[in-house]
């Protein structure tokens, strides 16, 4: 095969929200799929930051928020980039953040441990 022959690799994410962008879509991606049966419907989206009441106090941010479906109304997972950010020093940290909160809200879905729903989740608080 010729290299004009071979698909074109997709560009590489520019910014820090594409790049967390890509990462989310990986991870999601993976675990959807491989759940998808037992899930149902589920939105996946990423905002920057969750929008606190001004009276929230000293307690730590959300890194990500989950709403169960009812009805025509399918579950929405939202995962927080700029709280996780924070916390994930370099990007092997960030993905594995993003992967502990995605599998831990999944796992929360299922009502089954989180080590159950992916393999790489370790639980180390």
């Amino acid at each position: 095969m010729l290299p004009s022959e071979l698909a074109p690799e997709p560009p590489l994410p520019r910014s820090r929200r594409e790049q967390f962008d890509r990462i989310v879509l990986d991870i999601v991606t993976e675990i959807d799929d491989r759940w998808a049966d037992r899930l149902g419907v589920v939105e996946y989206a990423v905002e920057d930051s969750p929008e606190l009441p001004d009276d929230w106090g000293t307690g730590r941010v959300p890194l990500s928020s989950l709403i169960r479906g009812t009805g025509a109304e399918p579950t929405r997972l939202v995962i927080f980039r700029r709280p996780i950010e924070h916390r994930a020093p370099d990007r092997a940290d960030l993905e594995a953040l993003v992967l502990t909160v995605v599998v831990e809200q999944v796992a929360e879905l299922l009502g089954i441990p989180a080590a159950e729903v992916d393999p790489r989740y370790t639980d180390e608080d």
